[in-house]
């Protein structure tokens, strides 16, 4: 007979295994580099396989010849290795908090970048994206922001290269072996200052020593929206108008004998189907691994191109990798690893501002939901016109915009790392690490006469046809120097030392040029030369850090851990007499697993319990940030002799050279538990994380000249849980289901801010008439990020009213809601007179809402049958609401744009004959320019967020067709979600920041995705 054994969890061939008959210990036989084996045994026998680090199993012989084993890990022999800062560790012996996914589960989503994919699988780490914008980036934060006004993003080290400002879809997923992510200050505060959001350590392919093997995966599918809202029919739209401007909507909809009936049942214009695609997505990567005793190798490629779901946007990605591991002889021994990438993202950018010569968003979600689902009676058709004339705040054509809208940003990404490590001693050894990591950017958009951004029918648009060319490019270096002494004293004490210096630059340069009133728009963005210049930037700036590190690991027989860290760094940001930060940390284990009184409890396999403390700091404000900083804008002019006004150079930021290091403390309590041979295991941490001297972009008196200055005050604290639990449920002959779940809790406060303030106001831009409305509070006390509004009570009901005559007049009672008094209407809106004074004014604006969630976790399922694998994976955020802004303008018009359709919710809005409903009546929104809790959401929501079903060929059927292994899959990604909330996504923050989550305001919408693909090696 033969066979194939294999690893349970990813149907890697076990080389080695032994496979040899019950009780007959000289019939036996070995697997080969393929796992594969052939033995001669009589039908009925039993046979034994065993491997190291592996559970025995046996297998009865029936009448098949060919049988493929698969074997489970033991973990009570095998112990992961995971990657910590400047080495590895054990898992067992980790004294911090270190989450650590699995790389075969993250690959099974259909995503160009890891960080897409990362949601959900760690406890404590929050991932959030702006939208779905094709190339757009995700925010991940760990354990909590510990900044207001500075970024909370984590520390990237990639093959040991730490950097903060890293592009994760320059990587190719397939490319990396393992993330590790470093949570609590004894883990992190290896890396000092850079150390206090977190750190993502992460580590690619490196090879490993046998037979070269070729490798390709890829899959290709299809994406969609993965929701779409409903909007008013042609009747609904055309009675809403008759309500609002009855005028206009006679002479446009209800001439020629038309009526409002005529209009049942006519089909709308479907903007959204217009505008939306189902987009082709594909992925192909192929690699070459290998090596022997002295050499490995791996060397990579691959391509993806991911459409997005409206048309004339997408994502692409090249990218290149060689790995080399050489070991000239037992003392000396390098690696050296190279990468290039080039992404490329194209169409507008449909929800934020975008670049440095400011070509703001299309808001095109806005402009497609709100675009007439009709024409008037005798009008043009309006698809193929870009200007919609009946749209009084000019309202263009999405579909045509998107297509003439000219807009496309270009990155290239290279990194480079030399290791050489030298072995002075037995025990002794030095490693000398070099490396660089270069960026380059280009972004250009042009905006022809056919776009809302160049036609000269926007009586706002004072550019005409124009176009913008934005260049970027960042160069970082790095030089490591580190010394490890490793020595175990009598079997028992195990010393590890680490002691380093380091240094590296960051330079960065940026230009934007700018052309407007282009008169050639045939010459596309090479003609913007021949238009009138326009805001035209240019930028330099750069930095240095110099550091010194230690860390001391002990363990007592495995039983009692310590570790101890210690790292001085001194950052060019600083002044001279604050450039220096010390940050030390110390961690104790105890392994209680290991104390002689346990072993009596056999289903305890291992249990720890962790305690740290340390210090981490950030210097993330811009490199000159301490310095008064002048500058030449549009508004430095001034007119000598009267004549023309001419630019001038003026003072645009205020300097601070007491500026110092912004510093995070730390406590960490964990347990760790693993019990019935592996098959529950649970991590449980506790954790108290305080920020205390932020880096504030603080306000200051105007009376100053300036409204703002970067200063050292206030305070944040955040606090949580956190729980982590792995199982085996099944673990039967043909069938395996295992589990992993997390859930984590945050709760974020803050402690102080600038001297004497007790809260910080902030505003987000969307429409003009909301621009400068504050919608969020950062108070102290409270959280970072609290909405702020009036609250909504529904609508005035008639018992609101007098009837004098045949007028309502509100009764004296009853508070107005910011309208004058004489003006409010049964079915108007309706707001909570918080103050008593018996009108709503600003002073009625109340806390209405949390942008934080209470908790957010992740649930994984494998389950395998046979060759069949399924994995489904959940992901949810809980407690957390979102404004959804767009509901201002298209459930009610609170803003009064004429003609503007709106969402299907408003046709049940109050009439006289529906005087139940709590939508206010059309034209009774009343007072522009307050925010309010009727349009705050909860943002909950469960997402079935990964669903994977494959399929693995036998050893036979592989060698029948030459391969090694082969597998095909179908995956789909955002498939469900279940949620209240009534916008396309809840996981939307258009304006994120720490002070800004959980806005909502025509974001490109979520496409949900649908993949067939396979993965085969030689």
């Amino acid at each position: 007979m033969t066979g194939t054994v294999k690893a349970s969890g990813d149907g890697t061939p076990i080389i080695g295994a032994v496979v040899h008959q019950k009780d007959v210990a000289s019939n036996a036989v070995v697997t080969d580099k393929r796992g594969n084996f052939q033995i001669s045994v009589p039908t009925g026998a039993v046979l034994e396989i065993s491997c190291l680090g592996y559970i025995s199993r046996e297998v009865t012989v029936g009448e098949r010849t060919d049988y493929t084993i698969q074997m489970e890990t033991d973990v009570k022999q095998v112990d992961e290795v995971v990657v910590v800062g400047y080495g590895t560790q054990k898992k067992s012996d980790l004294t911090g908090s270190v989450g650590v996914t699995k790389m075969s589960d993250l690959n099974k989503a259909p995503v160009v970048s890891f960080d897409q994919a990362l949601a959900g699988r760690i406890a404590g780490v929050q991932v959030t994206s702006a939208d779905d914008q094709p190339g757009g980036g995700m925010d991940i934060v760990i354990r909590g922001g510990n900044s207001l006004t500075q970024s909370n993003s984590p520390l990237y080290v990639v093959d040991g290269f730490p950097m903060t400002d890293f592009n994760a879809a320059s990587l190719n997923p397939q490319d990396i072996k393992s993330i590790s992510i470093l949570k609590d200050a004894s883990a992190t505060a290896i890396y000092g200052s850079r150390g206090a959001n977190g750190v993502v350590m992460i580590e690619t392919q490196s090879g490993k020593p046998g037979r070269t093997t070729v490798s390709y995966d890829g899959y290709v599918g299809v994406a969609s929206t993965s929701n779409r809202m409903d909007l008013m029919n042609p009747y609904e739209f055309v009675a809403y108008q008759l309500e609002t401007n009855p005028t206009y909507a006679n002479s446009v909809y209800l001439k020629d004998g038309k009526t409002l009936e005529d209009y049942k049942g006519q089909k709308s214009i479907d903007w959204q189907e217009l505008l939306f695609r189902d987009a082709l997505i594909h992925s192909h990567s192929l690699s070459v691994n290998g090596g022997n005793d002295k050499t490995t190798f791996s060397v990579s490629g691959s391509y993806a191109n991911h459409e997005g779901v409206v048309d004339y946007s997408g994502y692409k990605r090249y990218r290149g990798r060689v790995y080399v591991n050489h070991k000239f002889n037992d003392r000396i021994r390098f690696n050296a690893a190279a990468d290039y990438s080039r992404d490329e993202s194209t169409g507008d950018i449909a929800s934020q501002s975008t670049n440095t010569t400011q070509q703001y968003a299309s808001y095109l979600m806005y402009r497609t939901w709100g675009a007439r689902p009709v024409m008037g009676v005798g009008q043009d058709d309006i698809t193929g016109s870009l200007f919609d004339p009946d749209a009084q705040d000019t309202r263009f054509n999405p579909v045509l915009d998107v297509k003439n809208s000219k807009r496309k940003k270009t990155g290239e990404y290279f990194r480079g790392n030399l290791n050489v490590s030298f072995k002075l001693h037995k025990n002794l050894e030095l490693m000398i690490k070099g490396g660089v990591y270069n960026r380059t950017w280009r972004e250009t958009g042009f905006y022809n006469s056919e776009t809302s951004k160049g036609s000269s029918e926007m009586a706002s648009n004072t550019k005409g046809v124009n176009g913008t060319v934005d260049f970027r490019e960042a160069r970082s270096w790095l030089n490591e120097n580190t010394l490890t002494y490793r020595k175990k004293f009598r079997n028992a004490h195990n010393l590890t030392v680490l002691l380093g210096w380091t240094l590296q630059g960051n330079n960065e340069d940026k230009w934007g040029f700018a052309g407007e009133q282009v008169p050639n728009e045939q010459l596309g963005i090479s003609g913007i030369d021949e238009g009138i210049p326009g805001k035209n930037t240019a930028y330099q700036s750069g930095n240095r850090m110099m550091s010194y590190l230690g860390r001391i690991d002990y363990n007592y027989k495995n039983r009692y851990l310590f570790t101890a860290t210690f790292r001085a760094d001194g950052s060019s940001k600083f002044s001279k007499d604050n450039r220096w930060g010390y940050f030390p940390s110390a961690a104790f284990a105890w392994r209680l697993s290991e104390e002689k009184f346990m072993k009596s409890v056999d289903f305890i396999n291992n249990a720890k319990i962790r305690v740290s403390y340390g210090q981490t700091g950030n210097d993330r404000i811009g490199d000159f940030s301490r310095y008064p900083q002048m500058n030449m804008a549009y508004g430095y002019y001034y007119s000598f002799n009267n004549k023309t006004p001419l630019p001038g150079i003026g003072n645009s930021s205020i300097g601070n050279l007491d500026l110092k290091w912004e510093t995070t403390d730390q406590t960490n309590v964990g347990l760790d538990l693993e019990l019935f041979s592996g098959r529950i295991a649970l991590t449980v941490d506790w954790y108290n994380k305080k920020t205390r001297d932020l880096l504030l972009n603080a306000s200051i008196p105007y009376t100053s000249g300036y409204s703002k200055i970067y200063k050292n005050v206030g305070s944040i604290r955040n606090r949580g849980w956190e729980f982590s639990l792995s199982t085996v449920n099944i673990a039967a002959r043909n069938f395996r289901w295992t589990s992993d779940f997390n859930i984590s809790f945050n709760k974020n406060r803050i402690l102080s801010l600038n001297d004497d303030e007790t809260r910080l106001l902030t505003a987000v831009t969307q429409g003009w008439e909301m621009s400068k409305v504050n919608l969020y509070m950062a108070e102290v006390g409270s959280s970072a990020a609290q909405f702020i509004g009036l609250i909504w009570d529904g609508v005035y009901n008639y018992d609101d009213f007098n009837l004098v005559g045949d007028k309502y007049v509100l009764k004296s009672d009853r508070a107005a809601n910011g309208s004058a008094r004489d003006m409010i209407q049964p079915g108007d809106i309706k707001y909570r007179d918080v103050d008593g004074d018996g009108t709503i004014t600003d002073k009625d604006v109340v806390v209405i809402g949390r942008a934080l969630p209470i908790h957010i976790g992740g649930f994984n399922n494998n389950f395998t049958w046979g060759r069949f694998n399924l994995n489904v994976f959940f992901q949810w955020s809980y407690g957390n609401d979102v404004m959804n802004a767009n509901r201002i303008y298209l459930e009610g018009n609170q803003t009064n744009r004429p003609a503007l359709n709106q969402f299907k919710s408003y046709a049940d809005r109050w009439t006289p004959e529906n005087s139940d409903s709590k939508m206010f009546r059309a034209g009774g929104q009343g007072p522009v320019g307050f925010y309010s809790s009727r349009t705050l959401e909860d943002g909950s929501f469960l997402r079935l967020k990964t669903l994977q079903l494959s399929y693995n060929l036998s050893a036979r059927a592989c060698r029948y067709i030459g391969v090694q292994n082969l597998s095909v899959y179908v995956s789909g990604q955002n498939l469900f979600t279940w949620t209240d909330y009534s916008g396309m996504d809840p996981e939307v923050s258009v304006r994120n920041s720490a002070l800004t989550p959980g806005f909502d305001y025509s974001a490109y919408p979520r496409s949900r995705t649908y993949v067939f693909g396979g993965k085969v090696t030689f």
